[in-house]
């Protein structure tokens, strides 16, 4: 069978009892990058196989993985940080697995969206997560539409694209729509900025901003 596993997004404290016996369980775990997992294994004493799967090689080895878990092998899907099939890879494989009647388990656990909504003061009870804006094709189309979206919305943006993104979404949205970034999630660091589209792109203009990233807008008032 197949667990997708979550993993902590920067505190390794952060990692459910039941995940460390999970990947102390499996004959191989997958990751995207052998060295970043390979410090969270080993500091909680977990020496298992290690197989890279990320978005560059996912498409050539899904069929093999799904291969060997159908004859009999378990595996664990990890990713740097977070669950497995947020903004990471996990789809194809998992829908592998499912076309081909192979249990599929995943475990409850860190997730960046969950603690940057619940923490921005903005409504919870309805939202629409859309993890990274495309580059380019589809990114104006996609704005228009969000501009009248009536639930919260959830962005994931890299730190050197974090004000040019708040500057364009203003331009869509208006410049006094609030919004909440909240970065470095569970790091020493970690901090929460709220206020306007403009607010927030000024304060970030002054202090460019460093680490990973989630946007949280609020509906139109």
């Amino acid at each position: 069978m197949l667990y997708l596993v979550p993993t902590p997004l920067g505190n390794l404290k952060d990692i459910t009892l039941r995940a460390l016996e999970v990947l102390q369980s499996v004959d191989l775990i997958l990751c995207e990058d052998t060295r970043t997992s390979s410090k969270l294994l080993s500091h909680y004493n977990i020496q298992k196989p290690l197989s890279p799967y990320h978005q560059h090689n996912e498409h050539k080895v899904v069929q093999h993985l799904a291969d060997q878990l159908a004859a009999g092998k378990t595996m664990a899907l990890i990713t740097d940080a977070g669950t497995p099939g947020i903004s990471d890879p996990a789809f194809l494989l998992v829908r592998a697995c499912v076309r081909q009647n192979i249990r599929v388990e995943c475990l409850p656990g860190a997730t960046a969206f969950v603690p940057a909504l619940v923490n921005s003061g903005l409504p919870a009870n309805r939202f629409a997560f859309e993890g990274f804006l495309p580059p380019k094709k589809g990114r104006h189309t996609l704005l228009t539409k969000l501009a009248t979206e009536e639930r919260t919305i959830i962005l994931y943006e890299s730190p050197v694209r974090l004000v040019k993104t708040l500057q364009e979404i203003g331009s869509y949205f208006g410049e006094d729509r609030q919004c909440s970034v909240s970065r470095e999630l569970t790091k020493l660091f970690e901090e929460t900025v709220r206020g306007t589209l403009k607010e927030v792109c000024d304060h970030y203009i002054a202090k460019p901003p460093k680490g990973e990233i989630v946007l949280v807008i609020s509906p139109p008032s």
